[in-house]
């Protein structure tokens, strides 16, 4: 018998030669059902496109009847442009959308006898006649956040009718809108999608589900079509997708899924990684390979990694680095962001002088608003940038149309009668920004950011002159405003890439910055479970892990020149932080590290640092206690319509339990107990406490 031999002219064997041990067992494995759990840098993409092309080789696989999903369509053509190269060109490598989107145009006409609904790419103009039919009035970022929650909702298998009673349970908002209202929208915006004929993204996968689902020819044919799946960054997939994918299979186990529970950073738009962690319970006789060895970075930045994950439940696979030692992780705390970012900047310059493109070098944060003054720093040293994932700062919808609005002023001078910066103050204002942040998060979010970013630049103006009986102080303002959008538009051929932690997934530099690494931005404000303070450790993880050879974690412990220093470095870094480090911010004195008062273990969670304890230590409060307050939390929930743990969240109800204030000032010393709680819940509580000594 001749030996087997693939089409670019290598033997099956060729292809097991090039991998280490534990990507030679993914590709073995030809046979379903797989799990791959694939740290970062280990090699996934070329584990899975050998084993496909490995069982091309030997047989096994007919091209054809192979599909390989994907979330990009990026990510879908290397996994293309590898599988030619490797012999295997006749294989599908699509997304959900465009599998789904193909089979459906081929499908629909003959199961319903009409044109399929035109797809639209953007929900803005349906969702602002369904807001208009109720009544309510909706700017583009309140329709923005409308439309991501329905994905949400859609990918969830949420329902209008379902919508208030799941969001509640999962903590979900959009600014100051109810959550009945947000339900009554989802059904106004599909009555408005039927009646124009069209269908969204999220549709594509309902209705090809619901045809395999009804039709069992049409599922008979797509499965005689495909009998071997592998699916990419499964730790992402969200219920909708994993339904289709059952329907696909229709009871086979030939499927081999692949990813990292430690980046699941997009539950909020649906993602599930339970789909992933508990394969083998949904999937009898599951083979399980952990790729561990990273080819990325340097053994101080896999060390980083490892060490900002270990003993919390984002824990997934330990990675070990397969690189040459590098330099230490540079952990660099500043007084103010406007310093911070001329650190960075002048850091970027020093590596560039040694060698290192531009390109090969990003500055990450958590949100969009964050990159203005990196733009700023890195354009007065004439270094060229790029900004991923989002407009550049002056480029911002926001952004441009306050600096109209401030121009007319300037020019009108109706505003002449009235300190300038309560001038800026009231145009601001009257675009929507207050001095307070929203609680909220997307769009609303991000544009106060933008408009906070242009008062703080308006007070820094204000401290640096004395324009206080200035009257061209708002027109010198507007000035410098065009200035700064004028000088940001450097080359941006090779530049540093700019960058938020999510916008960075999938990517990697020699040299990373994760800058604005501070509590309540890393993790966010609105971060207020364990479960989203966990997203918000594994962002970070995300955030770092782009690294090869250089990384440098930064934050600033205020926000603007001169104010006090009261941000401390993120929670996240405690167990990473030179104990130098732990004890100042940014040149301020601060308190250590939080640590356990029964055993002096550092504290990882959000509750762990509420209750002061190690969360397997034995509990020391009234528990009897401690489950009558819950009770009445989840009456006095029902009774207010909100979710439980904005009444009190249990580590705040132990803290209670514990302690047994006996008056609104020792309740109000108790951690997450605040002035508008004392208000509202303070009768009751102490009431319960009363009762139980």
């Amino acid at each position: 018998m001749f030996p087997i031999v693939t089409s670019h002219g290598s033997q099956p064997e060729d292809l097991l030669n090039a991998l280490d041990p534990e990507q030679r067992q993914v590709a073995e494995a030809v046979r379903g059902p797989v799990r791959v759990l694939a740290g970062a840098g280990t090699g996934k993409t070329r584990a899975i496109t050998h084993r496909i092309a490995y069982g091309v080789a030997t047989g096994v696989y007919a091209p054809t009847e192979v599909l390989a999903v994907t979330f990009t369509t990026r990510a879908a053509g290397e996994l293309r442009q590898r599988l030619r190269q490797l012999g295997a060109p006749g294989v599908q490598a699509r997304t959900f959308h465009s599998a789904a989107l193909r089979q459906l145009r081929y499908f629909w006409p003959h199961v319903h006898g009409t044109e399929l609904p035109t797809l639209t790419e953007s929900k803005l103009a349906m969702l602002a006649a369904a807001t208009r039919r109720l009544g309510l009035r909706a700017d583009q970022a309140l329709l923005r956040d409308l439309a991501s929650e329905i994905e949400w909702a859609k990918v969830s298998n949420v329902g209008p009718d379902d919508y208030a009673r799941v969001a509640g349970r999962h903590g979900r908002s959009i600014a100051d809108q109810p959550a009945d209202t947000v339900g009554k929208v989802f059904a106004l915006y599909e009555d408005v999608k039927r009646e124009q004929g069209r269908m969204d993204m999220e549709d594509v996968l309902l209705f090809t589900a619901g045809v395999l689902a009804s039709d069992e020819r049409v599922a008979a044919q797509v499965r005689r079509q495909y009998k071997w799946f592998v699916v990419d960054e499964f730790q992402d997939v969200s219920p909708l997708q994993s339904a289709l994918l059952d329907l696909w299979l229709g009871g086979r186990d030939e499927l081999c899924v692949v990813g990292d529970p430690a980046q699941t950073i997009y539950s909020f738009a649906g993602a599930d990684a339970s789909y992933l962690r508990e394969f083998p319970k949904r999937h009898a006789g599951t083979t399980s390979i952990e790729l561990v060895r990273n080819y990325r970075s340097t053994p101080q930045v896999v060390a980083a990694a490892n060490t900002l994950l270990a003993g919390s439940p984002s824990a997934g696979v330990e990675l070990r680095s397969q690189q040459q030692a590098g330099a230490p992780v540079k952990y660099v705390g500043h007084p103010d962001e406007v310093v911070e970012a001329s650190y960075v900047a002048d850091q970027v310059a020093a590596l560039q002088r040694k060698g290192t493109p531009p390109g090969e070098i990003a500055v990450l944060f958590r949100i969009n608003a964050q990159s203005e003054h990196f733009e700023d720093a890195l354009s007065d040293r004439g270094i060229p940038y790029v900004v991923r994932g989002a407009a550049r700062f002056f480029d911002r919808p926001e952004v441009r149309e306050a600096v109209v609005r401030l121009r007319g002023a300037a020019r009108s001078g109706e505003l002449s009668g009235m300190p300038w910066l309560e001038a800026v103050r009231g145009v601001l204002g009257g675009m929507g920004w207050s001095p307070e942040a929203p609680t909220s998060r997307g769009q609303v979010r991000d544009r106060w950011e933008s408009w906070q970013a242009l008062m703080t630049q308006a007070e820094e103006l204000d401290a640096e002159l004395d324009t206080r009986d200035d009257p061209t102080a708002l027109t010198r303002f507007v000035e410098d405003l065009d200035r700064r959008a004028a000088e940001q538009h450097a080359p941006a051929a090779d530049g540093v890439t700019l960058a938020t932690f999510h916008a960075a997934k999938g990517l990697e530099w020699d040299a990373v910055f994760c800058a604005g690494v501070q509590d309540g931005t890393v993790p966010i404000t609105y971060a207020d479970r364990d479960d989203t303070v966990e997203e918000e450790r594994r962002l970070l993880y995300v955030g770092m892990t782009r690294a090869r050879r250089d990384l440098t974690v930064t934050w600033a412990a205020a926000r603007n020149p001169g104010q006090a220093a009261r941000r401390q470095p993120s929670r996240f870094l405690s167990p990473l932080l030179p104990e130098r480090e732990q004890a100042t911010a940014g040149g301020r004195a601060r308190s250590k590290v939080a640590r356990c008062r029964e055993c002096s273990q550092p504290l990882g969670t959000a509750a762990e640092k509420k209750r002061g304890r190690c969360a397997d230590h034995p509990v020391r409060y009234d528990e009897g206690l401690f489950e009558r307050l819950k009770a009445w939390r989840l009456e006095r929930a029902r009774d207010d319509e909100v979710p439980a743990y904005v009444v009190f969240t249990d580590a705040t109800l132990e803290l209670i339990a514990e302690h047994k204030p006996s008056d609104e000032r020792a309740l109000r010393a108790i951690n997450g107990v605040g002035p508008s709680k004392i208000e509202r819940y303070a009768d009751d509580v102490l009431a319960l406490v009363t009762e139980a000594s």
